[in-house]
């Protein structure tokens, strides 16, 4: 069981949010607690299960600080088969991703750009039927 504590844009100032995740009986496992409340799912990977928990934290309004749930940050197919969803690839209009863009969906950095589930998947599928060098 990893432990994963995320500050939430939309919050109080420094508002944070605790986030387990556990790989069990084949799924991966998310529950995110805050404000007394706690968001579980449950999928084939932790990405997509990052997504259902952040599907309902927007109904308070809120959005995670980290790279899972960042504008330009989006799981490859290989990423999520291999590493359970747990990496994803930072990207750039205009070129592929490689290898040194790879982050920890649970990490926050000074580049993540908090985004809606919706606009992530809009700007990946822009990215992805875009032109790249």
């Amino acid at each position: 069981m990893e432990l994963h504590s995320i500050f939430l844009i939309g919050g109080a100032d420094d508002e944070t949010a605790t986030l387990r995740a556990e790989e069990r009986d084949d799924a991966c496992n998310l529950e995110l607690s805050y404000r007394g409340k706690v968001i579980a799912a449950s999928a084939d990977d932790f990405f997509e299960a990052l997504c259902m928990v952040r599907l309902g934290l927007e109904s308070d309004g809120l959005l995670l600080f980290c790279y899972g749930s960042s504008l330009n940050v989006y799981p490859s197919g290989m990423a999520r088969s291999m590493a359970s969803g747990k990496v994803a690839y930072k990207m750039q209009e205009g070129r592929h991703a490689s290898k040194s863009d790879l982050v920890s969906i649970y990490a926050e950095g000074p580049d993540v750009i908090p985004a809606t589930v919706s606009q992530q998947r809009e700007y990946f599928n822009a990215w992805a039927s875009s032109e790249r060098a």
